[in-house]
């Protein structure tokens, strides 16, 4: 029994083509609706698995091809996060035989297909991993720094096994020890899902994240990139609640906060609390934001302001997020700035033995904030002259 499944994003494919597979089914799989006519003639499937929003050729017309063009009976079942009540009704009057929303487990479309063509003769142990299917795509990169010791494999092997449509890329930041090592072997036979950057120098974590996020910008099939801390300090499942939040509004970034309230699992050392508040309290004033907590390690882009974000290096090594608040604050004017940024609070937040950043570091991470405050300052000012500019010339026009 042959199966073609077509899907704009490859994430959303490789671990439904393995579950196949594996259910003893001869599958193919094609990002591009293009190339989909032409493996429909040469494999002639026993079921067609199609999304609906395809960027060259819609996954509908693709239906009408099938059903008029082809005029074959195959049976099509449409996997897509369109939840538009025209377009499902349209489907069905195209002649589809079922319409799968994501989110939605892989076991549920497995049995699904089952239903429709059957079971193959020689059905191989198929893996009893529950694997949600996402409509998102979303890139996750984590700066790495001498981790060999503390990187928490099994953590983010799991998550990625069990939620698609993620990508992790470890950034190796000029580490010491064998952390490169490390990562590579992680990777390993496992790329589609995982990939390794590697910074012959240390550069420290802002420059790690931003190469990061600019490396993973290139990938076309993901629609929203992140970035995690290596200890897991925040966890994956309350980064994934971060990603729902930014799917689901018109917000341009959503940033985690590691704020006490009550039903969350959220410890930090007293002293270590008591600095991170009179921290918090500069960058305040600094930002023009009453943010709670900007430094914590766990954020989500979207990906139109990437480039606005991370093209330009940063003033600073550690508290970088403030430039990046700065940075959307010159941009859009600070008031539109605080639509577009969110900050949610985690469920869980563990302060991870061995974190690199001492209490010592906390006068220089002062003397940073001085420096963010006067460089973009500057930076306003300038803004703020050029869009003055700006007005008065279509003032003259008009």
């Amino acid at each position: 029994m042959k199966i073609l499944a077509i899907d704009d994003q490859q994430l959303v494919l490789l671990p439904l083509q393995k579950r196949l597979l594996e259910l003893g089914y001869e599958v193919e799989v094609t990002t591009s609706s293009l190339e989909a006519i032409d493996i429909l003639d040469a494999f002639q499937p026993d079921l067609v698995i199609v999304d609906i929003n395809m960027p060259e050729i819609p996954g509908l017309d693709i239906v009408r091809y099938i059903r008029t063009t082809m005029d074959s009976q195959i049976p099509i079942m449409i996997l897509s996060g369109n939840t538009q009540d025209k377009i499902i009704t349209t489907g069905f009057e195209l002649g589809i035989n079922d319409y799968m929303k994501k989110p939605l487990s892989l076991n549920e479309i497995c049995a699904r297909v089952k239903r429709l063509i059957g079971v193959p003769k020689t059905t191989a142990k198929a893996s009893n991993v529950d694997v949600m299917i996402h409509q998102r795509c979303v890139g996750v990169v984590i700066p790495c720094y001498n981790e060999e010791e503390r990187l928490l494999s099994d953590e983010f092997l799991e998550f990625i096994n069990r939620n698609s449509g993620y990508h992790l890329c470890f950034v190796n930041d000029g580490s010491k020890d064998n952390t490169l090592e490390v990562l590579n072997n992680l990777s390993k036979g496992r790329e589609n899902y995982i990939s390794v950057y590697n910074c012959e120098k240390n550069g420290g974590k802002a420059e790690a994240v931003r190469l990061g996020m600019l490396h993973m910008a290139e990938k076309e099939d993901l629609d929203y990139l992140g970035f995690l801390d290596a200890d897991l300090s925040t966890d994956l499942k309350d980064f994934d609640d971060l990603v729902t939040t930014i799917e689901n509004s018109d917000f341009k970034i959503v940033s985690g906060s590691r704020i006490q309230r009550m039903g969350a699992n959220i410890t930090k050392e007293s002293a270590r609390k008591i600095i991170s508040m009179t921290i918090n309290f500069i960058i305040q004033k600094i930002l023009g934001m009453n943010f709670k907590d900007t430094q914590c390690g766990a954020k989500i882009f979207r990906k139109d302001v990437i480039q606005l974000a991370f093209a330009e290096e940063f003033v600073t090594q550690w508290i970088f997020d403030v430039e990046i608040f700065k940075r959307m604050s010159a941009h859009f004017g600070n008031e539109k700035a605080k639509k577009y940024i969110c900050e949610q609070p985690l469920k869980r937040w563990i302060h991870a033995d061995g974190s690199k950043l001492s209490m010592k570091d906390s006068v220089k991470i002062v003397m940073q904030l001085a420096q963010i405050a006067w460089v973009y300052r500057n930076r306003n000012k300038n803004n703020l002259v050029d869009s003055n500019q700006v007005e008065l010339s279509m003032v003259h026009r008009s």
